[in-house]
């Protein structure tokens, strides 16, 4: 089974609207590098929000993803 191509343009959005938010936040004029291990720290984080606390979606709609 493999991911959509929607499934993943919703992950490639929603990784760089986390990388957008990290540059957009940074309060100084240093580069921040794309990390993937930053950016899903962060993505953990909204997910939670988004599925458990708020309940709006859940784990699949907001970040897609193939169970194994």
């Amino acid at each position: 089974m493999e991911l959509t191509n929607r499934e993943i343009e919703r992950q490639d959005f929603v990784d760089n609207e986390i990388q957008n938010l990290i540059e957009k936040l940074n309060p100084t004029d240093v580069t921040i590098d794309w990390n993937i291990e930053n950016i899903a720290e962060i993505r953990e984080i909204i997910r939670k929000l988004f599925t458990e606390k708020l309940n709006l979606c859940t784990e699949n709609e907001f970040y897609p993803f193939i169970e194994v």
